[in-house]
This record gives C-alpha cells, structure tokens and sequence, in this order.
C-alpha cells in the first residue's frame, strides 16, 4: 500500500468526522429525528458530505469521473443510513455504533474500489490461537467479569450498610472494570508509574467527603473497593507478565 493512497484513506475518513459530527448541529440532529427524510438538515447534512469527499479525492487527483461516482455513492449510502437510523428509538449506543460502521465500512470499501490493484494485505490468522495470544484474552477477561463478581462477593457484608441513593446505576461496575482494563494494561506494558498516578487521582476524587466527613461511609466502602480491584489486578498482571515470558 503506498503513502498516497493511505492518505486518501485517511482524508476519506477525515472528511466523514467532520462532517458527521463537526459540521453538524444538535438542531440538524433533532429535525431529522422528527421529519426523518423530509427534514432540509438530512440533504444539507448530505452535501456538505459530498462536497468534503469530493476535495479529498480531487486533492489526490483522482479522475473526475470516478470521483463523481464515489461521491455519489457516499452521498446515497448516506442518506439511506440516516434516515434509517431517523426511525430508531430504543437503544441509541447499538444504533450509534451500526450507524458508524456502516458509514465507514462504506468508505473503506469504495476507497479500495479506488486502487489499482487492491491493497494486498497478508493476515497470519494462526497468531490468534497462539499460547500468547490466548493468554492475554483470558487475563483481560478475567480482570472484567469474574473479578468484578469476586470483588462484589467480598464487599457483601459491608455494602448493606452503605447508602448509595444519589449515585448512578451500575457506575460503580463499570468504573471498576475500566480501572482494571487500565490497570492491567500498564502492568503488561511495564509502566507501573502510571498505576500510581491512577491510584492517586481517583483517590483525590473522594477526598473532600471524607475530609468533610460526608457519606464516611460511602467513602471508605469505595476506596476499600478500589484497593481490592487494585490487589487482584496487580496480582493478576504480574502473573500473566511472569507467564508470558516462560511461553
């Protein structure tokens, strides 16, 4: 793959993030909500599409014919995709996600019907099922769902006398299983120091209840929570270092 038509990739999908979310208000969001293909701010929103893709391809010089017709293209799945999405209501993160991939699964591959001959691209698929490989998933997916069961098993006996009323759903879940992420990735990547300042932010984040002893309890329930999802990740990052240098 040469640089040139790397860049054309790259400008391509430069041009669909400005114009989907830079260039495009709330406003024009809504409208197409409500009016879904009969809503001026869906064309607008196409255009203004079309008219970006069409720089970045003549920017490369690519013939006009072809760009036209890939401009065409983008400005048709485009609208097709949006108006579709128009209509969804329930579960906007699932449809948020298949709007854009959709968008950009469309991109990548008129950009590849753009090159002569096609990006040849050599994947070694047997690397997935290496010894490695296999071992990473495991301890990534140990540190989400089973810990996150161990660590609520353990607080059991102290999370009935804790009051969590003004506090968001499951965030306390989701906030550990990210931490972990973090945490495990910087112990396999050998950056321990960023473990540290992790540990110290969040801390930070919960010293001014303790220090004006507000929700005390609330307070040491968390940072004993969060020394816990600490200790086993540490533990489990250390292993899965240690293992993966006997592989």
């Amino acid at each position: 793959m040469s640089d040139e038509a790397l860049s054309l990739l790259l400008s391509l999908l430069l041009a669909h993030v400005i114009g989907d979310f830079l260039l495009q208000s709330n406003s024009w969001a809504a409208q197409k909500r409500e009016r879904h293909f009969r809503a001026p701010s869906l064309y607008a929103h196409v255009a203004i599409h079309m008219a970006l893709n069409l720089a970045a391809l003549r920017f490369f010089d690519v013939d006009w014919m072809p760009a036209l017709l890939t401009m065409a293209a983008i400005g048709i799945s485009h609208w097709l995709i949006d108006v579709a999405k128009s209509y969804t209501t329930a579960r906007p993160i699932r449809y948020f996600v298949l709007d854009q991939g959709l968008h950009l699964l469309i991109v990548v591959w008129l950009w590849t019907e753009l090159q002569a001959p096609l990006p040849q691209v050599d994947i070694d698929w047997s690397l997935l099922w290496q010894p490695d490989t296999l071992l990473l998933l495991l301890a990534y997916l140990v540190a989400m769902k089973p810990a996150s069961v161990l660590i609520a098993l353990i607080m059991r006996r102290w999370s009935q006398g804790v009051d969590t009323r003004g506090t968001l759903a499951d965030a306390g879940a989701r906030i550990g299983m990210l931490e972990r992420f973090l945490i495990l990735t910087f112990v396999l990547s050998h950056q321990m120091a960023a473990i540290g300042f992790l540990l110290t932010a969040k801390s930070v984040l919960r010293f001014g209840d303790l220090y004006e002893d507000r929700d005390r309890k609330l307070t040491e329930y968390v940072l004993l929570g969060t020394m816990l999802s600490f200790s086993l990740t540490l533990t489990l990052g250390l292993a899965t270092r240690y293992l993966l240098t006997r592989l």
